[in-house]
């Protein structure tokens, strides 16, 4: 709930109780109620939220188990019933888990036979592979209201002023005169992540300083990309009035943190979820990332499948309640993530994400096969003064290639030796027998999302241990 001091300016109270409800029942969105739901429900004591769960969890299952082609024939194959075989929430790990290749191999037989207004969605995944699904109104009315929820908890609100800094051809694609009249309307202003040359950049710093948003909202690559252009260029951009820079789609590193905060003079709230797995969690004032539980359940599984205690790393696997019209059911997402072990100071009972590690392809493993988090490699560039960017790309156990912009030219010799340098610290870490290949690139391009990754492994963990 929003800090009862906050008052909107008139605008935005205009645009937050009439003309975005408007815009949402004209869509057949649910989003104004559910949100108001949330709100309520936000401060209910975990085991009340278990029990919302648990009664959300059965009706889900039942409409898969009748309406949806795949899931009738799992539960008939495997003999589910999910009315009298669901009692408590452990008994969904009962039902396998569901990842990628199940989707692109049933995607119409995940459709319910009911379904009306389906919308086609996709991702192209940190391996440009798309993933093409479906989500229903129900969906989208919850997912909206979820960040909704969580945006009003840093004392902004829909039709405050924003800057998004965005990447996805879904959003890009859009900008058509309807979607433009809203925009304008929310007071929206869109820019593209993926186009961020240094003449971008200039015209990036001087729209939002036009704009004088009230809130950001991108991925931590690429707010903190403009952060450092303007830095780099004394562009002061801390006197807009900018109250919190929302982030997601991306792991949050702390030097990013750092350096949108500093630059801009707002915190920093990150975000977790996909456009696949839904609006997972939000990170509230008091520091602590928020499941969206009253929506999702999440399941922390160890590389054998089973769940790890509170507190212990393992794959996030969730299921979305509001997916009855094209069900993710203990849906794999990639990431590593570690349940929080304590409630939060804000007084909400919602559980927590401890952390969020990033995506098992963030993590390498060494020669030995100890895996490690890329981040043991990314803070030896990081204290590297002549490196101003970089990508790490693990292709196998013998062979990680660097690619490295420099923060001004430099000398062969001067370079040969920053090679060397980076090849004593990677191989201390991966093991002496691998080769390190250095490369000097004029700039790190990022992935056709927009996003920029900084470590990215073809190394599989689990079949190293295997």
């Amino acid at each position: 709930m929003q800090n009862a001091r906050y008052r909107p300016a008139p605008y935005t109270a205009l645009v937050a109780n009439l003309i975005f409800p408007l815009h949402e029942r004209v869509k057949q969105h649910r989003s104004v109620a559910v949100r108001k739901q949330l709100e309520e429900s936000q401060y209910w004591p975990e085991e009340r939220l278990r029990d919302l769960q648990l009664q959300r969890l059965r009706r889900l299952l039942v409409r898969a188990g009748s309406k949806v082609p795949y899931f009738r024939d799992l539960f008939e194959q495997m003999g589910f019933d999910p009315v009298c075989d669901v009692r408590s929430l452990d008994d969904l790990a009962r039902l396998p888990l569901m990842d990628k290749t199940v989707i692109r191999t049933n995607v119409d037989r995940l459709k319910a036979i009911d379904a009306v207004g389906l919308a086609r969605f996709n991702t192209g995944g940190s391996s440009g592979e798309p993933l093409i699904f479906y989500i229903g109104k129900e969906r989208v009315s919850h997912d909206v209201a979820a960040k909704w929820r969580a945006t009003r908890w840093w004392n902004v609100d829909i039709g405050d002023p924003e800057i998004v800094v965005w990447g996805s051809p879904i959003e890009l694609g859009a900008q058509d005169r309807v979607r433009a009249l809203r925009d304008l309307l929310l007071r929206t202003h869109l820019l593209p992540a993926f186009e961020m040359s240094a003449a971008k950049l200039d015209g990036f710093v001087a729209r939002i300083r036009a704009h004088k948003p009230r809130m950001l909202f991108g991925y931590p690559s690429a707010l903190s990309h403009i952060a450092r252009h303007a830095c780099a260029k004394g562009q002061r951009m801390d006197d807009l009035g900018i109250r919190v820079a929302f982030v997601t789609s991306e792991r949050l590193y702390e030097e990013q943190r750092a350096q949108i905060s500093s630059t801009f003079g707002c915190p920093v709230a990150n975000g977790y979820g996909g456009r696949d797995a839904g609006f997972i969690a939000h990170q509230c004032p008091e520091g602590g990332m928020h499941i969206t539980a009253e929506d999702i359940i999440v399941e922390i599984l160890g590389v054998d499948g089973n769940p790890v205690p509170r507190g212990e790393a393992g794959e996030i696997v969730v299921t979305h309640l509001a997916t009855g019209d094209f069900p993710f059911i203990r849906y794999r997402t990639g990431d590593i993530g570690v349940l929080g072990t304590q409630q939060c100071g804000c007084g909400r009972g919602l559980p927590l994400l401890q952390e969020i590690q990033g995506r098992s392809t963030d993590f390498l493993v060494a020669q030995d096969g100890t895996v490690m988090h890329g981040l043991a490699l990314v803070y030896i560039l990081r204290d590297l003064p002549q490196v101003q960017a970089f990508k790490i790309m693990q292709e196998s156990l013998d062979l990680t290639r660097v690619h490295v912009v420099l923060a001004t030219p430099i000398e062969a010799q001067a370079f040969d030796q920053l090679q060397r340098q980076i090849e004593r610290g990677f191989k201390s870490r991966l093991g002496a027998g691998v080769t390190v290949e250095v490369q000097h690139v004029t700039e790190i391009a990022p992935e056709k999302s927009g996003k920029f990754r900084y470590v990215v492994s073809k190394v599989s963990a689990g079949s190293v241990a295997a």
